[in-house]
């Protein structure tokens, strides 16, 4: 898999263009940064405020999973996203794609922001937020693989998780900013966040449109797809990468997407549900202050960022599947720990378990952006890592709140849920031992204990 560029492997050309890893950690940051802010501000919202402003019923926890149904609809959207700027990225570039994917999702969220109410227009008005979480669904499953490919392919063959880290650092980075948003807006009365303070955070995203079109509008197409344009030409346009992953790629998409349908349902677990159930009154919940728990979060998610760092380095140093196989069996042993922690009932023990939670995720998802990306050939690599990705998260991030939520419902006891979360660890540890290593040093690493020569110092 591993694509070597050179000046020799074009001659008579320059070199293709390349962008620094600072700007490129902006590029690919800043949109996964939107895309999950935009996931988040809607979660945050729905279990917090949206469901007395979209959703009239009289039992507030099925009010609550008629939300989380709609933030699920986002994900569902996804691999239809995935499947089509897929198409484009890898037949016209990734840089056009996802200039598309990224105006597309900001444009969603701020439409959200301005929607007219339940009180204001009926039923109408839920049916417009569907229509909004789908469109930026579709979008947002085209900019996953689009920013996974364009970092990775930018980057040095022995860095490529360092540089793929950026795009996995979006998921806390831009899950915080969102509970930050939500934490200046909680200062307000209680009237005001529900009458229009709610739309602050929406609204707020037309900010991060305008410096993420400026940044990556300064970032050059990746050297790996310049190179495809340079040996292929015109005859790239013709072909069919979609099709290709399914007739050639389709175990390796089904096994990816396992994988990440147990990093996906514990993440989306701790970002959404726990946000429900730790707010939600007795018996439903624990009945904590809403600006308390979303501090708890914040302090969860900045551990997840720098286990994301670990797990990619160690990534890059170690290997792919190693570094991702203790990340899912840390993940396992976390889902049967973290609600019996979190049922103490206080901030501190909420905390302690968002925490766990998240460490133990971030060692899983660190590496994944690359890994996945790294399974494919470049003339398939947007369309299947960002169709593989999203279809586990439909299966995961998109469901396991509405699980969870129905689990407690039906049982009382949320002890049960990490039942749940873990039983899709395990299915993530399977579909990961069925995958190959792709790492270039790790490979270099088996390839010479293969042949039985002795290892180079560069080599650990």
């Amino acid at each position: 898999m591993t694509e070597q560029i050179s000046a020799a492997a074009t001659t008579g050309s320059p070199p293709p263009q390349r962008t620094g890893i600072v700007r490129i950690a902006m590029a690919s940051g800043v949109g996964t940064s939107l895309e999950f802010y935009d996931f988040a501000i809607y979660g945050t919202a729905t279990t917090l405020v949206l469901t007395d402003t979209f959703f009239r019923t009289d039992d507030a926890w099925f009010g609550t999973f008629l939300g989380l149904a709609t933030f699920a609809i986002g994900f569902l959207m996804a691999p239809l996203g995935a499947a089509g700027f897929g198409w484009l990225g890898d037949r016209y570039g990734r840089r056009f794609a996802l200039l598309l994917t990224f105006i597309g999702m900001g444009a969603a969220t701020v439409a959200m922001g301005v929607l007219p109410t339940y009180a204001q227009i009926g039923v109408a008005a839920p049916l417009l937020l569907v229509v909004l979480r789908m469109a930026h669904g579709l979008f947002r499953g085209g900019e996953t693989g689009g920013a996974a490919a364009l970092a990775i392919e930018h980057a040095p063959d022995e860095k490529r998780a360092r540089y793929g880290v950026f795009v996995a650092l979006g998921s806390p980075f831009g899950t915080i900013l969102a509970n930050l948003a939500f934490a200046a807006v909680l200062f307000l009365p209680d009237s005001s966040v529900a009458s229009w303070g709610w739309r602050l955070p929406f609204l707020a995203g037309g900010i991060a449109i305008v410096i993420g079109i400026w940044i990556r509008r300064g970032v050059a197409e990746s050297p790996v797809f310049q190179q495809m344009v340079r040996e292929e030409g015109e005859g790239l346009k013709a072909r069919r990468p979609v099709a290709d992953v399914f007739r050639s790629n389709w175990r390796r998409v089904l096994l990816a997407a396992g994988v990440n349908i147990g990093l996906n349902s514990c993440t989306f677990a701790l970002v959404t549900f726990m946000m429900s159930y730790a707010t939600a009154a007795a018996p439903d919940g624990l009945g904590l202050p809403r600006q308390a728990v979303v501090n708890a979060s914040t302090l969860g998610l900045l551990v997840h960022a720098a286990s994301n760092v670990l797990g990619a380095l160690a990534s890059d140093r170690f290997g792919r599947r190693p570094v991702m196989f203790a990340g899912a069996l840390s993940s396992l042993v976390a889902a049967l720990v973290i609600f019996p922690v979190a049922g103490a009932g206080t901030i501190g023990a909420l905390t302690a378990a968002l925490m766990l939670g998240f460490a133990t995720t971030g060692l899983l998802f660190g590496p994944m952006y690359t890994f996945f990306t790294e399974l494919f050939p470049r003339d398939q690599r947007q369309s299947g890592m960002g169709i593989a990705f999203h279809l586990g998260a439909v299966l995961g991030g998109g469901i396991s709140p509405l699980i969870a939520n129905r689990i407690v419902a039906a049982t009382g006891n949320a002890v049960n849920v990490g039942y749940y979360l873990a039983g899709t660890c395990v299915l993530s540890l399977v579909c990961l031992m069925a995958l190959p290593e792709t790492a270039p040093r790790a490979l270099r690493r088996l390839q010479l204990k293969q042949a039985g020569g002795a290892l180079p110092t560069d080599v650990p």
